[in-house]
């Protein structure tokens, strides 16, 4: 028999751990309430055609797709050999898979929003708080199951939303205690760079050779660039933009709103391209609307790759840890579209849950009352005793106490352990003598104090 094992790329959460992620999530959750985003969720599962073409070629190698029912009944084999052909050949087929796990949010989001924008009220503002799944490589910060929080605005194209994602990151992070760097862009100035290089239809293939930058470098993105032939003047090009004097104001200097407005303006002045004088606005915009965050900066090498983003770009790098983003999104002004209704814009941020908890775990950020659950132990003085210890408990659990009874009659020693390790702040003690005088003895494990309390002053003694 083989030993029990989990998915590489998947984990199991411990209580302590699952603690810890509420925390975050219940404090991500409060933000979105705070600025009137409502809940939504999705199936796990999409058709296979909802999700493919959405992400790039890259990521829709990433997604996990489901074998379909039945493919072994003899009338299937067939179509299923057929569809095995078609896979080994890199390509998808409807007779072996329909159906993949979600690889984000955002698309699912985009399909509800196609299929009920006629009873929906815009703008229409939602967050969203579920697992998705990608056929990476599993490594630090990255899983092949994780949770996404997602938040978005649709039906609006005021930049007043770009203002309000960046704070309510700047927000989150502020209570969270992650030292951060929000870092902005827009595609437009991507484009325009593109356009002015003189290949303005291959803006997806540059967004995602720049995307790998943190990853494999300048001379790692030039080579793949090479790969999809550019040619080595346009490679150059694209490395003077990358690597400008306005970029290197950031490398040289501490970020800070008047290096963002140098860097744009230098931008201006280099390139005279319609496009990207759009996008220079856009993020001058995004600066006067977000004067009240300080670690905000604008960064060109800022991509991106997912293939749907059309405006402002985020991305957000916490400053105490070698991680990689721990959130990001932008603006889609026509993702509906993809689904056959145009002319709905939206903009959103997504939070990764699971590298934010890896940044507090190394940080320790995490407060320290976390773990403490159950407030009081009752200990299995016998039977008699135990039956009268479960009314009184059941009594302090009405007024809201967390408690248990220790499971059987056993040494004192055993159940003061149990109590320990499980981090329980006082114990509770009822004998015989006790029952007859209508009290308990009460022990604050913490600091060692004992007393005997009347049972009618037990939810006092314990409740603070």
């Amino acid at each position: 028999m083989s030993k029990p094992s989990i998915p590489q790329g998947t984990r199991d959460f411990s209580a302590e751990v699952v603690r810890k992620r509420n925390y975050i999530l219940s404090t991500i959750k409060n933000v979105f309430e705070l600025y009137g985003f409502q809940p939504l969720e999705t199936p796990a599962m999409e058709n296979l055609n909802t999700l493919m073409g959405k992400y790039g070629e890259e990521g829709d190698r990433l997604i996990f797709k489901i074998i379909n029912n039945g493919i072994s009944d003899p009338k299937n084999i067939d179509k299923a050999k057929a569809g095995f052909e078609k896979v080994l050949e890199g390509k998808s087929s409807s007779d072996l898979t329909e159906r993949a796990l979600k690889y984000d949010l955002t698309i699912p989001f985009a399909r509800y929003v196609a299929m009920n924008h006629t009873q929906l009220t815009f703008p229409f503002k939602r967050y969203q708080i579920q697992p998705v799944w990608r056929a990476d490589r599993p490594q630090k910060g990255r899983y092949r199951e994780f949770t996404q929080c997602d938040v978005d605005v649709v039906g609006s194209k005021s930049h007043l939303n770009e203002a309000e994602l960046a704070n309510i990151y700047a927000t989150v992070f502020s209570i969270l205690g992650i030292d951060v760097e929000i870092k902005i862009n827009s595609r437009k100035v991507l484009a325009g760079i593109a356009d002015f290089i003189g290949e303005p239809n291959r803006l997806i293939d540059i967004t995602i050779a720049i995307d790998k930058l943190d990853k494999i470098n300048i001379d790692g993105v030039k080579e793949e660039l090479r790969q999809k032939r550019f040619s080595e003047e346009k490679i150059q090009l694209l490395n003077d933009f990358l690597y400008s004097g306005a970029d290197r104001i950031v490398f040289d200097e501490i970020a800070s709103k008047e290096y963002n407005h140098k860097k744009l303006n230098f931008l201006s002045t280099q390139y005279n391209n319609l496009i990207l004088q759009e996008g220079v606005k856009e993020l001058e915009s995004i600066l006067a609307l977000t004067k009240n965050i300080n670690n905000i900066s604008v960064d060109f090498t800022l991509a991106r790759g997912l293939n749907y983003y059309t405006g402002i770009i985020f991305e957000v790098k916490a400053n105490d840890v070698q991680i990689g983003s721990i959130g990001g999104g932008g603006r889609y002004d026509d993702l509906t579209g993809l689904f056959d209704v145009p002319g709905i814009p939206g903009v959103g941020i997504s939070f990764g849950v699971d590298r934010i908890y890896d940044v507090m775990e190394e940080l320790k950020l995490f407060p320290e009352n976390l773990q403490v659950s159950t407030k009081a132990l009752f200990f299995n003085m016998g039977e008699t005793e135990s039956l009268f210890a479960f009314g009184i408990m059941q009594q302090l659990r009405g007024q809201g106490i967390a408690c248990e009874l220790y499971h059987e009659f056993t040494k004192i020693g055993k159940q003061f352990t149990y109590a320990e390790k499980k981090n329980i702040p006082y114990a509770i003690i009822i004998g015989s003598k006790e029952m007859e005088e209508n009290n308990c003895v009460v022990k604050n494990l913490a600091t060692g104090v004992q007393n005997t309390v009347a049972i009618d002053k037990l939810f006092n003694e314990i409740a603070n």
